[in-house]
């Protein structure tokens, strides 16, 4: 992990913020941010600045010399916040309730990508060699 930026309490729900979030999630920061510009979504906007923090972060860190190209989204999560509580005057003498609900959003960069897959190793390794052994002395 080389940096993260965290926002809380923003007024949009989760619900709206999460597709965004899928869409720019293991691409570069560069790339995301580009992306966001182009989404015509209140949640775009707000994640677009959470990335460009972030970014900002890193370019802070002393005795490295990160560029946008280089740093990618390696982690991306939005929480729900504390919802606020409105109400407001019904039929019959009632109140109903309006939940403003808030969100946290949590962005880390890196600069390796990490999406190869591992080779098998260790125990697994061993049992496809004993099954191997097992079809080859049934012939």
């Amino acid at each position: 992990m080389v940096t993260r930026a965290l926002e809380k309490y923003i007024r949009i729900s989760p619900k709206k913020l999460k597709p965004i979030a899928e869409l720019v999630r293991k691409k570069s920061a560069e790339d995301a941010v580009n992306m966001l510009f182009t989404i015509n979504k209140k949640g775009a906007a707000m994640l677009k600045k959470i990335i460009e923090s972030a970014v900002s972060n890193a370019k802070k860190i002393p005795d490295k010399n990160f560029t946008e190209t280089e740093l990618f989204i390696s982690k991306i999560v939005v929480n729900q916040g504390p919802t606020l509580k409105r109400y407001r005057a019904m039929s019959m003498g009632r109140a109903g309730v309006i939940r403003k609900r808030t969100s946290h959003v949590l962005v880390e960069l890196d600069t390796v990508k990490t999406d190869t897959p591992k080779p098998v190793v260790g125990p697994v390794k061993k049992e496809a060699e004993k099954l191997k052994r097992k079809v080859l002395s049934r012939k």
